[in-house]
């Protein structure tokens, strides 16, 4: 498929910004190739600037579950932006924002608005300090957190794609005070706790991993990382930055019924615009400025677009009680659909699926950490994934992210794509016979 548009774009984009994007991951690094110029989007489908329409599972990376240009979601924020874009001041809206993210969350009790996922995760993890007054933070391989200093020590989404050491500018005494165990080891959990849970201050997890591709919890993963925090008296955050509304109205704490001290929001929580939350039990956000003495703020938080955008997106999400039902049937009957054709053509592949989203890896071992999703075949991804695109399907261009069903994708969709993933799995049988 030829797209000059593109490719021209990219070129004129590359002496303008480092690396040609203004998020790492855009770049194509992990696939190889010229990134896809997108000039408009619809429903489930993106159209590129030299015309070519692409059945979209990135979904921007996770928020368009009701689609792209949803007409009640643009109609909220036209009539917001008519009344200005930006106050520095309360409105009304948030406060019944606030409202309805507590009632959808099952561990907020209190919610304060910021700017980006990064953003949240920083602030909860300065709140959990100045409410422990300990200094140590235990996160978990590929879990990604945000660009923070502390937080880029075995992160995995875009740090993982482009194989980049996960702290250059980063200072040896913040990485000290950053503990990192092995996602779902529940021995490594029990003797990190052992050893520093006098110091640490919090713990924080994506409690389905999302940023090394889709990765659940093993059975019980969580309730003995609820249990240590609570014995220890650490902070539990839960980043469903990515999995929140998402996997179910109140996340994957409500589905799996571990309840977390705090929780970060963003992506489907901001209805497309920069928007993100942190939040939870009322005794700690009583610690945020001006309540509490542990200092947060943000020029634009609580913008009155974004708040717009999310708010009449959850307010959509709430007012169908089929919606997370046909999202998860959506998303099985893909995931089932494309393994199977991998199986059909003679093509190694596992992976995970959970409520509206699932990842592929090309391995013939299940992936249940990092280093399995790492030990994958991802020369044999970004050749599915050249092989999707040129078929009309825009899967992430990274092995390390997931893929985001929503509720705009049709049966014909899913059909459209299982029947081009079963030509792609040939691209890949005849690179990986063609590799040795």
């Amino acid at each position: 498929m030829v797209r000059e548009r593109s490719e021209a774009l990219y070129e004129r984009a590359c002496a303008l910004m480092p690396g040609g994007v203004n998020s790492p991951v855009r770049a194509f690094r992990g696939v190889g190739g010229t990134p896809v110029f997108v000039r408009r989007a619809s429903g489930a489908l993106i159209e590129d600037e030299d015309g070519h329409s692409y059945i979209d599972y990135v979904a921007s990376w996770g928020p368009m579950i009701l689609g792209h240009a949803h007409p009640e979601v643009i109609a909220a924020v036209v009539d917001a932006a008519a009344g200005g874009t930006s106050f520095g001041a309360p409105t009304a809206r948030e406060n019944v924002f606030a409202e309805r993210i507590i009632a959808m969350v099952p561990s907020v009790e209190k919610v304060r608005l910021v700017n980006s996922g990064t953003e949240a995760t920083l602030s909860a993890i300065r709140l959990a300090r100045g409410f422990t007054g300990r200094p140590k933070l235990l996160k978990f391989e590929g879990c990604y957190h945000g660009h923070g200093d502390s937080l880029l020590v075995d992160a995995g989404s875009g740090v993982a794609t482009l194989g980049i050491p996960g702290t250059p500018g980063v200072l040896p005494e913040v990485a000290r005070n950053t503990i990192t165990l092995p996602f779902n080891d529940e021995g490594a959990l029990e003797e990190a706790f052992a050893r520093h849970g006098a110091e640490l201050a919090a713990a924080i997890i994506e409690p389905v991993a999302g940023n090394m591709g889709c990765v659940p919890p093993r059975p019980g993963y969580l309730e003995a990382l609820r249990r240590l925090c609570t014995v220890h008296g650490a902070v539990l955050i839960f980043d469903e930055v990515m999995t929140g509304f998402r996997v179910a109205p109140g996340g994957v704490q409500e589905r799996v019924g571990v309840t977390p001290d705090l929780t970060t929001l963003g992506k489907i929580v901001g209805g497309g615009l920069p928007l993100a939350a942190y939040g939870g039990r009322r005794d700690i956000m009583d610690h945020i400025a001006p309540a509490g003495p542990v200092y947060q703020a943000g020029t634009l938080s609580g913008n009155p677009l974004a708040v717009a955008a999310g708010l009449r997106t959850l307010e959509l999400l709430g007012e169908d009680p089929g919606l997370y039902v046909r999202l998860e049937e959506t998303s099985s009957r893909l995931f089932r659909g494309l393994t199977e054709a991998a199986v059909e053509v003679g093509v190694s592949v596992t992976g995970h699926q959970v409520g509206a989203m699932f990842s592929l890896y090309f391995s013939d071992a299940e992936v249940w950490s990092f280093a399995d999703a790492k030990a994958s075949r991802t020369d044999l991804y970004a050749t599915f994934f050249h092989g999707m695109l040129d078929r009309g399907v825009y899967l992430a261009p990274s092995a390390f992210e997931a893929l985001f069903p929503g509720a705009a994708h049709t049966d014909a969709h899913v059909d459209r794509t299982i029947a081009a993933a079963r030509e792609a799995f040939g691209d890949v049988l005849r690179a990986a016979s063609a590799a040795g």
